[in-house]
């Protein structure tokens, strides 16, 4: 154990230490020392007093400018009172019974303040706030201000329980007991990039006697974040390469032959390319873990199902892991549709080559599954479509050759590791992802940079542009009505209409808005209320998580169907329909309370329409106001149909720890300094010498240091983001 891993008790003792772990979950000396200053002090240049906010916890350097004490009126007790400024603006700070801080608080005198903003008849104001001053006459004495503050003053991060000086003054006593501390970045690295050592970089972000400190210190630790993320990524690229996997031939396959010939339309050029790319990995000896991008629409699902009947060809099979039961059923639905007889192998007037396309989902009756079950062992069923249920102990392969995983953002590390484990003869699956949410270049490199990644840019021949409106019901209440009016048109048309609304309806909160806002839309109340009024003439169904399997599909079913004697012409739904729905007479999408949503959401939502030849239209129904934020967002969307810039821009205005997991996982993430959007030279810099530095050694044997930053790193469940296998 290195002098990182001690536990703080020993250090600072109990009581300071107790409070360091339950407001921050800081242990240990490692997790003091990376908690870094969020900002820092100059003396001499006082706190922007004029840009605190109410609620907001601040820690600020000010002057006192004056002090009065005046007695309740109430009850017994004084309040003392004293105007703080930084020269522009002024705060009030308040103690009540303390009058005896009057022989301490004397104009002229500067200090810090902690606690948090509040508004007291129209005055801002730190009531009863933590404070420390600094000695008198020690700006006239060099020497004594930097004895008790330091020339720069770091301000940590800090809560009710603990303050930022207290946090200083225990980074004080770690960094005075630290000594040397092992590099996890070779010495060649820092060398070829200038950055200071691991050590100093601690000493001068803490401690720093210039603001160039701060830069050098925030540039060094900025990159060893990268540099270790990198060195994970770069170490699980190399433990893919030394895997075995059965290659798999693919050129000339009957299967893939007579499919490509059936096609009524001509595959694009990057449909080609990347399917040329999987082919090539298909072929080697070790599995290909390639990750197929591509804006909604873009014909990711062919690309996918022409690997799978390549796999197919060779001798194996293919398994497609969707997230949900409505979208695998989608997904067989349409798979056997577009194989036709291809998918009818054994059956009359099945293809000889063919082959079968089996559904297991978690809810299907004990004879289906049965069935379903014994075609996947004999190897009967080429192709295999599911949800989790495809990873029960129960599903037995016989040549697992290829795993295609949909929207994998959705599944956890485990669902996938288990499914790939299903394959035989101790040869690991090929593994093809793909995902509808385009991911810049800086994503691509970090979230996903275990895998080689492949992009669709071109939409393919026949599709539709799709029109985007943001309708301001609250400005315009007449707008409501011609939402309908347009809905009905649609239909009159033979067309079909998706409504989207963000709540279920009957026993939920509504929202959990307050009393003077109005309720959000609810699927239930608002089929009842078209199908009574606006929409009385058309066929209204509903689609929500709480129905069964059977009746999701049931309703997709009729929906899509336009010659179904019971179809529905209008679809009110939750945002189950979010992903890889396909209803080619879907031409208009309406989402209920839009500004409810996120940038992405609604892009993949209004992807649902437009897919059949005909133009599709969107419109953002919201009560938001103008000028507002949420408008903003939904006036973006309504911009542009360009998925990738959309894509940064709704990362953009997501926090940090969002993109990268840590929220998701209830855990701190392990970037302190890195901004993974706007980092990307230090990103490609870390990459590139992290390859190297692998490359060289994989074990890492030669570089003790770094293999244990990367195992206390792995080790935390907040980077549970870099599982990809």
């Amino acid at each position: 154990m290195t002098i990182l891993d001690t536990n703080l008790t020993g250090v600072l003792g109990g009581k300071t230490a107790k409070a360091l772990s339950k407001a921050f979950g800081i242990n240990t000396v490692d997790d003091l020392l990376h908690h870094y200053p969020r900002r820092y002090a100059e003396r001499g240049k006082l706190s922007d007093l004029a840009s605190l906010r109410d609620g907001e916890s601040v820690t600020v350097l000010a002057e006192i400018e004056s002090v009065t004490v005046r007695a309740m009126r109430a009850r017994r007790g004084s309040i003392l009172e004293a105007i703080i400024t930084d020269g522009k603006g002024r705060l009030s700070v308040t103690f009540f019974n303390q009058k005896w801080r009057e022989r301490e608080f004397r104009a002229g005198r500067s200090g810090l303040f902690s606690g948090e903003i509040s508004d007291y008849r129209g005055k801002r104001q730190l009531a009863h706030p933590q404070c420390v001053l600094f000695p008198e006459g020690i700006d006239d004495d060099p020497e004594a201000t930097a004895a008790f503050a330091g020339a720069i003053i770091p301000v940590y991060p800090a809560s009710g329980t603990i303050t930022s000086w207290q946090i200083q003054a225990a980074m004080r006593i770690v960094l005075d007991t630290l000594g040397e501390i092992d590099d996890p970045i070779p010495v060649g690295v820092l060398e070829r990039h200038g950055l200071v050592d691991r050590a100093t970089a601690l000493r001068m972000i803490h401690r720093p006697e210039s603001m160039d400190d701060v830069e050098a210190a925030r540039e060094r630790l900025k990159f060893e974040e990268a540099f270790c993320l990198q060195a994970i990524l770069a170490q699980r690229r190399a433990e893919f390469s030394s895997m075995p996997a059965t290659a798999r031939e693919s050129v000339g396959g009957p299967l893939l032959t007579d499919f490509d010939a059936r096609l009524p339309f001509t595959l694009t050029d990057g449909q080609v390319s990347i399917g040329q790319e999987i082919f090539d990995d298909l072929a080697a000896t070790h599995p290909m873990h390639r990750l197929v991008q591509g804006d909604v629409g873009s014909g990711k699902t062919l690309v996918a199902l022409r690997a799978m009947l390549a796999v197919v060809d060779s001798g194996g099979q293919a398994a497609l892991l969707a997230p949900t039961e409505v979208l695998a059923v989608q997904h067989h639905r349409s798979i056997t549709r577009m194989l036709g007889e291809l998918a009818q192998r054994g059956q009359l007037g099945g293809a000889d080559h063919g082959t079968r396309v089996a559904l297991l989902t978690g809810s299907q009756r004990t004879a289906t599954r049965r069935k379903e079950l014994l075609d996947v062992i004999t190897g009967e069923a080429g192709i295999v479509v599911g949800t989790h249920a495809l990873i029960q102990d129960s599903v037995e392969f016989r040549d697992l050759a290829l795993v295609v995983v949909d929207e994998q953002h959705r599944f956890g590390v485990e669902q996938r590791a288990a499914l790939a484990a299903k394959s035989r003869n101790g040869t690991r699956p090929h593994v093809l992802v793909m995902t509808a949410t385009p991911i810049p270049r800086t994503i691509a490199m970090t979230v996903f940079g275990d895998l080689d990644i492949s992009t669709l840019s071109e939409l393919p021949a026949g599709r539709s542009p799709i029109t985007t409106h943001v309708v301001p019901v609250s400005e315009k209440p007449t707008h409501a009505a011609r939402v309908w009016e347009r809905a009905s048109e649609e239909v009159a048309h033979g067309h079909r209409v998706f409504i989207v609304c963000p709540r279920i309806g009957d026993d939920d909160d509504g929202g959990n808005l307050d009393a003077e806002e109005s309720p959000l839309n609810s699927v239930i109340d608002l089929a009842e209320r078209l199908q009574g009024l606006e929409l009385s003439h058309v066929r209204v169904g509903t689609l929500h998580g709480r129905m069964s399997p059977e009746e999701k599909d049931d309703i997709m079913r009729r929906f899509a169907d336009v010659n179904a004697v019971d179809g529905i012409d209008v679809l009110v739904s939750t945002t189950v329909i979010e992903v890889g729905v396909d209803v080619p007479d879907a031409t208009l999408m309406v989402i209920m309370d839009a500004d409810r949503f996120g940038i992405s959401q609604l892009h993949q939502m209004r992807g649902r329409v437009g897919r059949g030849g005909l133009p599709g239209l969107c419109l953002l129904v919201t009560s938001s106001e103008n000028g507002s934020p949420s408008r903003e967002r939904l006036a973006a969307v309504a911009s542009t149909i360009d998925g990738f810039e959309l894509s940064q821009l709704d990362l953009e205005l997501r926090r940090e720890g969002d993109v990268l997991g840590a929220v998701q996982s209830g855990r701190r993430s392990s970037l302190r300094l890195l901004e993974v959007l706007r980092d990307e030279d230090v990103i490609a810099r870390a990459r590139a010498d992290a390859d190297e530095v692998i490359g060289e050694d994989p074990t890492l044997a030669a570089h003790p240091t770094l293999l244990s930053a990367l195992a206390r790193l792995t080790a935390e469940e907040s980077t549970d983001y870099l599982e990809k296998a």
